[in-house]
């Protein structure tokens, strides 16, 4: 490992390493595995700010688990009561995003998030970054919990899992609730491929990965400034939680292969609508500065039952940079109390 990558990570983890350590003792020794640097003697300065501590701490009676799926460990929040609403992250960011909105359901309904497979406190296993495969540990993780039926909300590339568990398993998906991203081989797919905003779909390679290695947060400011109507609003606490999981060992290899599975996601997306249209009531929200009512158009592709929902004055960073708004078209369309 080079010495610029190790200034980096000790920049970063033993801000979110403090986080878990508090919230989540059980995790003590998966910590220390996935640190491979030795901290030594380094603590966390006095010029962090009380706020550095808020991003992704979920209320109190969350519970967390490692739930063994087909070939990836997923690191899974659980909490809160009633019916169950599964909230899936995407790139970018990890399951930490959902924390104001499982504050927000848990009173009346259980809220599961998941980290996808090789981001965040899951596991990072070689293969199986298509979209099928995670929606299958997505699958697992639910019967692992006992759970049958779930409202689903997603983001990013969240969506493109989401989609997957619900044309798989319609019979257990009850709402969907799709944010601000389109699904490989659907609609409009390849106009999308040609937009130069998402040059990043085809950026990966041992020496891509060469190229960012130490400079994670350098490539995710560019998404958090570019792809935000309001790059403020991911301040600068927020940028650094996220930043220490990305730059985890094999985390940046692992989210790059979320992108090159693409081509086959698009075949398995076009084979999922050859089977059907989804039936269950979906809502398709975009940032205004974003997808915007397009996604709606993009979610008619796959569904007969969409509802448009359009976030003001926001771009794709939805939960970061309009939470209550947001959180509102959530709870509304799930009837929420």
């Amino acid at each position: 490992m080079t010495s610029t990558a190790q200034r980096e990570i000790a920049t970063f983890a033993p801000v979110a390493m403090a986080r878990h350590i508090v919230r989540i003792p059980g995790l003590l020794s998966r910590i220390a595995t996935l640190a491979i640097l030795t901290l030594g003697t380094l603590t966390l300065t006095s010029s962090l700010s009380v706020k550095a501590a808020e991003p992704g701490v979920f209320p109190a009676g969350f519970r967390t688990e490692d739930i063994q799926t087909d070939g990836a460990t997923i690191h899974v929040r659980v909490g809160g009561t009633g019916p169950a609403v599964l909230a899936i992250h995407g790139f970018g960011d990890t399951g930490d995003m959902w924390a104001p909105l499982a504050e927000a359901l848990m009173a009346h309904y259980t809220v599961i998030v998941p980290d996808l497979r090789g981001m965040g406190l899951s596991s990072h296993p070689p293969g199986g970054y298509d979209k099928k495969t995670q929606a299958g540990d997505m699958t697992r993780v639910l019967d692992a919990l006992s759970i049958r039926e779930v409202d689903l909300v997603t983001h990013d590339i969240g969506n493109m899992v989401g989609y997957a568990f619900a044309a798989q398993h319609p019979e257990r998906v009850k709402h969907y609730i799709a944010m601000d991203a389109p699904l490989p081989g659907i609609g409009p797919w390849d106009e999308q491929l040609r937009n130069p905003k998402v040059w990043h779909f085809n950026f990966r390679g041992p020496d891509v990965e060469r190229l960012v290695q130490g400079r994670e947060r350098i490539y995710l400011d560019r998404f958090w400034n570019e792809l935000g109507a309001n790059p403020a609003a991911f301040d600068e606490a927020t940028r650094q939680h996220y930043a220490s999981f990305y730059a985890l060992p094999g985390a940046m290899h692992s989210a790059f292969e979320q992108f090159a599975a693409f081509p086959q996601d698009a075949r398995d997306n076009q084979a999922f609508l050859a089977r059907g249209l989804l039936t269950m009531p979906v809502l398709a929200v975009g940032g205004e500065k974003s997808y915007g009512p397009a996604m709606a158009a993009d979610m008619r592709f796959v569904a007969t039952n969409v509802k448009e929902g359009v976030v003001t004055n926001a771009g794709h960073w939805l939960m970061e940079e309009q939470p209550a708004q947001t959180i509102a078209l959530i709870r509304d369309f799930l009837g929420a109390k």
